[in-house]
């Protein structure tokens, strides 16, 4: 993804006057509640509230809005995104969605599908 890409997310998932990613706006895009958030991103429930754990909460969204930014400079558009993200199988992946393989985990192969689709790989 290119820096503008990154900035785009940056400023799209965060809170006016922040430089952390935002809990509250990346449930809100996705269309889910805060604990499906914590247990997509594999962090504790409580821990995505506590303003202590505001770098770790960002560290741990990091790759959701990556995949998010990248879905949506692809499909041009925030809802088809998500749609893809959460209903959309990944070829190779046994019908597994983007959603499926980032809450096991393997938000990395998520990326890799997605640079190789902008690349012009198909699988």
């Amino acid at each position: 993804m290119n820096n503008s890409g990154l900035e785009f997310a940056a400023g799209h998932f965060s809170e006016e006057q922040s430089p952390y990613l935002s809990a509250p706006r990346v449930s809100e895009v996705l269309g889910i509640n805060q604990s499906e958030l914590a247990k997509l991103a594999g962090i504790a429930r409580n821990t995505l509230t506590a303003k202590t754990s505001a770098r770790k909460v960002d560290q741990a969204l990091s790759p959701i809005v990556r995949i998010l930014a990248m879905a949506i400079e692809m499909t041009g558009d925030e809802s088809r995104a998500v749609i893809w993200f959460k209903h959309q199988p990944i070829p190779g992946w046994a019908g597994k969605t983007a959603y499926d393989l980032v809450g096991e985990g393997k938000a990395d192969k998520v990326l890799g599908y997605l640079e190789a689709v902008r690349s012009g790989v198909y699988a």
